[in-house]
């Protein structure tokens, strides 16, 4: 029998679910994509509707024991339909979709993640489901070849190892979806029965999906509303155009009057696509960019006396028991750091302690 105390040294919580069961209400007859990328899911949904004559009828399935599962990976930007179409897929065969929590998959315990992983694919079999890796790269990264490698790559390499087992294994439909294909590793290639790029919608793709934001009779648009100009202007993703009609919509709801009366604009729709596309560039800031707002390096180490000169990376003349003076405050300020996060966790498990003795 299970204890909160066991619990929380495995480091397991009570209600903790590693896939979400999703009824599929959305179709493809709803998703708008380019005419390449939904070409390429009509040949997906093709051979899905063909595995039973294949492997049935044909008797390739006889021939051919193993690898008998649909792998499906969806790669291409964020926003251009990866998820909504991993639920239509399952929607077309009539089955639930289990979407992966891979936060919850992984465990800080050795040989805990892969077993996790094998009870996944598990629940897909008992629930007879479509299986929905989002952000696969995450667990189907390149296994490290290091001979020296450390646990932690030791670990993920045993993880990718169950992850291509289980595949193997598996009867049914399993969707990856990447922002970062080239992360994945080399033995999930010949194990994905199609690879799916979703690119970026053209301006009459955008400007479909600016009108089915919107619904068609209750949300109030002004007449200088102009979609088609819209989608010309802004080259961005179906996820970019959702959250643009949502923010303009706030902030036409937000202006003085009466309910009755507000109407979103055109000015709103532009505002509102600025502040997404605002946003985005900030996500893209980097601590290693160039310019002034680059992080300061570390300073060098001075060269062992008798070098004669300073080690690269210090300008002649430079302070460097200054520069080391202040390496050694960030080191102490790190270390404390990690003391108090150290201990916050130490007051956590006598807590449990605590709890399980009182039980």
């Amino acid at each position: 029998m299970s204890s909160p105390l066991l619990d929380f040294f495995r480091g397991r919580t009570r209600g903790r679910r590693t896939v979400e069961t999703v009824v599929p209400g959305r179709t493809f007859a709803e998703v708008i994509l380019p005419a390449t990328t939904r070409a390429s899911l009509e040949r997906a949904l093709a051979q899905v509707r063909s595995h039973a004559l294949i492997f049935g009828q044909w008797g390739l399935g006889e021939r051919h024991t193993t690898g008998l599962g649909l792998a499906f990976n969806f790669a291409g930007p964020p926003g251009t339909g990866k998820t909504i179409c991993a639920e239509a897929i399952a929607h077309a065969l009539g089955q639930r979709l289990l979407v992966v929590n891979y936060a919850e998959v992984e465990s800080m315990w050795a040989g805990e993640t892969a077993k996790n992983v094998a009870a996944v694919f598990r629940e897909a079999v008992e629930q007879d489901a479509v299986l929905f890796f989002d952000e696969a790269d995450a667990i189907a990264a390149r296994r490290s070849a290091a001979a020296g490698a450390l646990p932690y790559q030791r670990e993920a390499n045993a993880v990718v190892n169950v992850l291509l087992r289980e595949l193997e294994a598996f009867n049914g439909v399993v969707v990856f979806a990447t922002n970062l294909a080239a992360n994945f590793d080399p033995a999930f290639e010949r194990r994905i029965r199609m690879h799916v790029l979703f690119e970026m919608p053209g301006p009459a793709e955008r400007e479909r999906i600016w009108h089915v934001q919107i619904h068609p009779a209750r949300t109030p648009l002004a007449q200088d509303v102009d979609f088609r100009a819209l989608a010309e202007r802004y080259a961005v993703s179906g996820g970019d155009i959702k959250n643009a009609v949502l923010k303009a919509a706030a902030g036409a709801a937000a202006e003085p009057g009466p309910d009755a009366e507000k109407r979103i604009h055109q000015r709103h729709l532009i505002a509102a696509m600025e502040e997404v596309l605002a946003a985005r560039a900030v996500m893209r800031q980097s601590l290693l960019a160039d310019g002034a707002s680059a992080a300061p390096a570390l300073p060098a180490l001075p060269a062992a006396p008798g070098d004669g000169a300073l080690a690269p990376g210090l300008p002649p003349g430079a302070d460097v028991g200054a520069l080391l003076q202040a390496a050694e405050q960030r080191w102490r300020a790190t270390a404390m750091l990690a003391l108090g996060v150290a201990g916050v966790s130490l007051l956590a498990a006598i807590a449990a302690l605590a709890a399980a003795a009182f039980r």
